[in-house]
């Protein structure tokens, strides 16, 4: 899945279940995937209240479901910044957002 197809499904995954009340990025050696706290998905660089760092193939494997979120932290394929609390209270919310 390239950079593209990853930025539109999560776009498509946000549109279907809204915002979250919050604003998440994923940023990536190819971009940034950012998620307003609405729910609107863009390619900005903005700021948001926690930014995670994967690489592109990593989230898709995430998003495939081949890669379990707890072990990527685990091994450092996540890198996480801003609000650790925001993510571990919406990581529900993600774990919907990426399966």
């Amino acid at each position: 899945m390239n950079f593209q197809e990853l930025t539109e499904k999560i776009s498509g995954l946000a549109a279907q279940k809204g915002g979250v009340g919050n604003s998440i990025k994923f940023a990536t050696g190819d971009g940034n995937i950012h998620i307003a706290a609405d729910g609107a998905v863009t390619n900005d660089d903005a700021d948001a209240d926690c930014t995670i760092g994967v690489s592109s193939s990593d989230l898709a494997d995430l998003m495939s479901g081949e890669l379990n979120p707890m072990s990527a932290f685990m091994f450092g394929k996540l890198k996480i910044s801003g609000k650790l609390l925001l993510l571990l209270l919406r990581l529900r919310v993600l774990e919907l957002l990426l399966l």
